[in-house]
């Protein structure tokens, strides 16, 4: 039914992970995780500059927590009650029900992990199953190799390049687009709720299948 209701700032639970509505108390772990020299290449197809220290870090949280598009959350590991990512939702159009993930920043403890997939799931399963929205976007700079790796294996289908699509940093971007659709949604929950399901990891929390077998897995 449209219009789609707008997100708001609620906290989405998982059992790795945690999306919390960015805030200040935040900053500091986000300081230590994303803040360094070590992350900066973090930041290479991201809009901001990488923060000089944690002042900076701090002085874009309190910007970016009062934004409602984009709508900022804090990724923060259930294990140690720490942030240790964030991302976005954005560009949204209730009228349309079209939403966007962006502004995905998720530090090496996050990265290629439980959380950073469970985040996903956490951001998909709210955006269809509670908002009820049609279509879910992932958008990247076409030369990000890895941005683009990363939205086939969650389950986005590639949608083609726009071409000189924006100017950001003093450089041309062409985009990459990706989607998943309402229709979309219901196999790939299942698939991800198989793959992230405690009995899919050994001890030593190697995965038994893949993300990309359980979404091929899942019944349709």
């Amino acid at each position: 039914m449209l219009p789609a209701p707008r997100p708001d700032r609620r906290v989405l639970e998982g059992r790795y992970v945690r999306l919390e509505p960015l805030a200040d108390r935040h900053a500091a772990a986000l300081a230590a995780i994303v803040g360094t020299a070590a992350t900066a290449p973090l930041y290479d197809y991201l809009p901001e500059e990488p923060p000089a220290d944690a002042a900076t870090v701090a002085a874009w949280v309190a910007t970016a927590a009062a934004s409602v598009d984009p709508l900022y959350f804090a990724c923060v590991d259930r294990a140690t009650g720490l942030a240790v990512g964030r991302q976005s939702l954005l560009r949204i159009t209730p009228e349309h029900g079209v939403i966007e993930i962006g502004h995905i920043l998720w530090g090496p403890p996050m990265a290629r992990s439980r959380l950073a997939t469970e985040a996903l799931y956490l951001t998909a399963a709210y955006v269809f199953d509670v908002l009820g929205y049609r279509r879910f976007e992932w958008k990247c700079n076409a030369l990000n190799a890895p941005s683009r790796r990363a939205a086939l294996r969650f389950g986005f289908e590639f949608e083609g390049i726009f071409r000189q699509h924006l100017w950001v940093k003093g450089r041309n971007r062409d985009t990459a687009w990706f989607a998943m659709l309402d229709g979309d949604w219901p196999r790939l929950r299942r698939g991800y709720e198989a793959w992230l399901d405690a009995a899919n990891f050994d001890a030593e929390g190697v995965q038994r299948r893949t993300l990309g077998g359980c979404l091929a897995a899942a019944p349709g």
